[in-house]
C-alpha cells in the first residue's frame, strides 16, 4: 500500500527532528559533517536523501532513535515514486508502453 502524497523526507528532518533536538540548520549540518547549504537543500525538498546522506543520518541519530538509513531511503523512494507517478499521469508519458505478455 502506498502513501497518498508522501512528504519529502527533508520535511521530516526540518519539522520534527531538528526541533526535537533543539538544533539549528547550521548545528545539524555541522553534526552531520556537511555544509549548511547542502542540508538546507534537503530540508527544503530541493535535494533528496542520497544513500550517503542516509548513512550520515543513521550515524548521527542512531538506529534506535529513528535514524536507520533504510528508513530515510524508504521515505525518499516513496516521495520520488509519487512525484514520478504525478509527472507520468499529467504528461501521459507512459501511454506508449505496451504490457508484456
Amino acid at each position: 500500500m502506498s502513501m497518498f502524497d508522501p512528504p519529502h523526507p527533508g520535511e521530516t528532518l526540518r519539522d520534527d527532528v531538528l526541533p526535537a533536538l533543539g538544533l539549528t540548520v547550521g548545528a545539524a549540518a555541522s553534526a552531520l559533517g556537511i555544509d549548511r547549504t547542502t542540508l538546507s537543500k534537503v530540508l527544503n525538498g530541493r535535494s533528496g536523501i542520497s544513500p550517503m546522506m542516509a548513512l550520515r543520518i543513521e550515524q548521527w541519530l542512531g538506529v534506535d532513535r529513528g535514524g536507520s538509513a533504510e528508513r530515510w531511503l524508504s521515505q525518499q523512494l516513496a516521495y520520488d515514486l509519487w512525484q514520478a507517478r504525478l509527472t507520468a499521469k499529467h504528461g501521459k508519458m507512459l501511454n506508449s508502453i505496451r504490457t508484456a505478455g
